[in-house]
């Protein structure tokens, strides 16, 4: 088995003959030979406005490539038992490594089951009922299951990425995430592999209670003893992993109130901006998107103020969705289908706060008071319902209220309100200069074709819950094991 790199057109990927005919010449082979090649990556070079491919092949000549085995889960009915709060991915993952560990999980979810959550998304989008308990953020596959499914990440040190991606198809991705550069599964296709997960855990012995809420639980001489589920049923734990994620602002007010160790911690807030597909099309590629080439994406940042303004979880093709998890509040957000074939693009553009911007204050709940009140106020005015303050980008940039909207794909609705009407100036002000910044590296991004809805603000846990480095237990409980989102 051997690699070899070379770049192509989007066209001449597409072409297998192309690709073996080309690998021979590269390893000098005769045509007649033998030849067994697979994708290794794959990205796109559109830096030159002429598109280009970058590939990575894993060759053998005459031997075919035999395929990576399934990981193995084996039974633990029986087994030593550990308790996991929330079935977002922190959650799910956990539960597998536990199986895969020799131990049996049991995992309480507040939210339903994937199925059941369509019901609550729908009167979500459509009449503006908040389900604090079952919404795009609570239930099973957690945020992940209906927002989108990127499976990227800039930081290098979460561990084996790839063990990651190939369970993912296992669980009936496409296996085209192991290769391309930003792997994407698509919301319309994430539930069913949520949902083959899941019988995976239960069909190994492990424990799924949907519609179960941590409400309570007691400490003794720095340990969990007992947790109450929905301020009833009380159970025994031997170790309690807590994977909540970010907007289970409750769980974070239950360890205060316990005198469990929280500290505030940077996070970042801002908009969701909107462009149609084909400027973006036209503006990173210099064509549109075809056959051959995926809707075009784009990662844009800057350092305003030695603060970063940056764009998050950009979603080509994609729509932006009502992410509330509370009623007198608005949150938005951005998804794609599988395909990315819808005519907008969306993507958070956000500033960096760091509890300093904010209050002199020493408290842990400095930030996410501060994302709570942004929240609110946007709810405030856009009308008290699920409807979001808008403004078109050059108004916003010359400080102009929005009289007329192209468009937006925010099925509840918008409501024009300058944005300096919601985020206090130092905000306003570096998302403004970080636009400025955006248009120099995108020609055209700032116009009044483009929409930013408010607010884009829960892209990260505004607390921290603090972890043992070398044991990953809280510091001060060594039976609570804080799990991704706020754990650090």
């Amino acid at each position: 088995m051997q690699e070899i790199r070379f770049q192509c057109s989007p066209e001449e990927a597409k072409n297998d003959d192309f690709l073996r005919k080309k690998i021979k010449s590269l390893l000098k082979l005769d045509q007649s030979v033998d030849l067994y090649f697979e994708w290794h990556k794959r990205s796109i070079d559109a830096r030159k406005k002429k598109v280009k491919i970058n590939c990575v092949f894993q060759v053998s000549i005459k031997k075919p490539i035999t395929e990576d085995k399934h990981i193995e889960f084996k039974p633990v009915n029986s087994a030593n038992t550990v308790h996991i709060i929330g079935m977002g991915p922190a959650g799910m993952f956990a539960a597998l490594q536990a199986i895969k560990s020799g131990y049996k999980p049991i995992i309480y979810e507040r939210g339903k089951n994937v199925r059941e959550r369509r019901r609550d998304l729908a009167m979500l989008n459509k009449e503006g009922i908040v389900n604090p308990e079952s919404n795009y953020c609570f239930g099973e596959g957690g945020a992940g299951t209906y927002s989108d499914g990127k499976l990227y990440t800039r930081s290098k040190k979460r561990g084996d990425v790839k063990e990651i991606l190939k369970l993912l198809v296992q669980f009936g991705a496409h296996k085209d995430i192991l290769v391309d550069a930003h792997p994407h599964i698509g919301t319309n296709k994430l539930p069913q592999i949520i949902s083959s997960i899941n019988e995976k855990v239960i069909s190994c012995g492990g424990e799924i209670h949907f519609n179960s809420k941590l409400t309570d639980f007691d400490v003794q001489r720095g340990k969990i003893t007992e947790i109450t589920i929905n301020e009833g049923k009380k159970i025994r734990v031997e170790n309690l992993i807590l994977a909540t994620g970010h907007s289970a602002r409750d769980i974070y007010e239950l360890l205060h109130s316990k005198n469990i160790q929280l500290s505030s911690k940077p996070f970042a807030l801002g908009v969701r901006i909107e462009h149609t597909q084909d400027f973006i099309d036209q503006a990173q590629y210099g064509r549109p998107n075809d056959e051959f080439l995926p809707p075009a994406s784009y990662k844009l940042s800057t350092q305003i103020d030695d603060k970063g303004v940056y764009s998050f979880c950009m979603c080509p093709g994609g729509i932006i969705a009502p992410c509330a998890t509370s009623e007198k509040e608005v949150v938005t957000n951005g998804w794609s289908p599988s395909k990315r074939n819808n005519p907008y693009s969306n993507s958070g553009i956000v500033v960096s706060i760091s509890p300093q911007d904010i209050s002199k204050e020493d408290s842990p709940f400095i930030c996410l008071n501060f994302q709570k009140e942004i929240e609110k106020r946007a709810w405030e005015l856009a009308g008290k319902d699920q409807k979001v303050p808008a403004q078109c980008l050059l108004d916003f940039i010359e400080n102009k209220k929005s009289n007329h909207f192209p468009r937006t794909s925010y099925q509840p609705g918008i409501t024009s309100v300058k944005m300096d009407e919601i985020f206090p100036e130092f905000i306003c002000e570096r998302l403004r200069k970080g636009f400025i910044e955006f248009d120099k590296k995108i020609p055209g991004f700032i116009t009044n074709d483009a929409v930013i809805h408010a607010p884009e603000s829960r892209t990260s846990s505004p607390i921290l819950i603090p972890r043992d480095k070398e044991y990953m237990h809280h510091i001060d409980v060594t039976n609570l094991y804080p799990c991704a989102e706020g754990a650090g």
